[in-house]
């Protein structure tokens, strides 16, 4: 058997190239595969990306899709999703991945790396048991330990790449176009200030859900007096304009989308 390949499940954020980079310096660019998958609401500038980071890297490129949107898919499965449930990480991520990967590869033919850092280590637990008997690492969970606005800043100064647009406009990761059903309050309020066109498009797909299902069913939940209640992007976009302020544990909230990880 030949030397065994790398696969990285490669998202178009920072953590992954990071950890491509370090695999590739490691095991060599002509055994190392990244893996992306499109869920077609991309941020265009992730396509910018993903090409010049691939060939900055020397690393072969896979593209897949499922062919559907995330909105598409909470259609499909008749549930709109939330921060604790999303279909569309398993339909449009998991599931065309490890297709591929089952398809072109035998568990001792192949390793794959999850591009998670040292403050995630805690997440590693659950891939490394649901994507057995193919073996998972991380490489962003060893030393140096680096930070992503380090890692951001070693892109340009030293890899000479522009930073995704996303994380220009201050989002914590460069995926769904700035869009996640995973994402808390302050990733929103941040869509609003940044984006207000998209927010408004993806607060009527909410809408249309709702009518939809037939049901008061949200991707946003608040506490507020003890009790988790549901809160629309609109509702949410109303509060905003008039000048209301989330909490600072909401403002903090970002949540985080994790797509490969559950």
């Amino acid at each position: 058997m030949g030397k065994r390949k790398h696969i990285i499940f490669y998202s178009g954020g920072i953590g992954s190239y990071f950890t491509a980079r370090r695999v590739v310096e490691k095991e060599g660019k002509e055994n190392v595969i990244l893996l992306f998958t499109d869920t077609k609401i991309e941020d265009e500038d992730l396509y910018r990306f993903l090409e010049e980071t691939s060939k900055k890297l020397g690393a072969k490129l896979i593209k897949l899709a499922d062919g559907r949107t995330p909105w598409e898919v909470a259609k499909d499965v008749k549930f709109l999703p939330n921060s604790r449930i999303a279909q569309c990480s398993h339909l449009l991520k998991q599931k065309m991945s490890d297709k591929w990967i089952k398809d072109n590869f035998k568990p001792e033919e192949c390793v794959l790396y999850l591009g998670i850092d040292w403050t995630e280590d805690h997440r590693r637990a659950a891939p490394k048991k649901n994507y057995l008997p193919y073996e998972v690492k991380f490489p962003m969970c060893d030393r140096p330990f680096l930070t992503k606005p380090q890692m951001l800043d070693i892109l340009e100064k030293e890899d000479g790449i522009k930073r995704p647009a996303l994380y220009r406009l201050g989002f914590a990761h460069n995926n769904c176009g700035g869009f996640c059903f995973r994402a808390g309050l302050g990733h929103f309020e941040n869509l609003l200030k940044k984006n207000r066109k998209l927010y408004l498009w993806h607060e009527g797909k909410e809408q249309e859900m709702r009518d939809y299902l037939g049901k008061d069913v949200t991707i946003l939940r608040r506490t507020r007096n003890g009790q988790r209640i549901n809160l629309t992007l609109k509702s949410l976009r109303e509060e905003l304009d008039k000048g209301d302020q989330l909490s600072w544990d909401e403002q903090i909230d970002v949540g985080g989308c994790g797509c490969f990880l559950d």
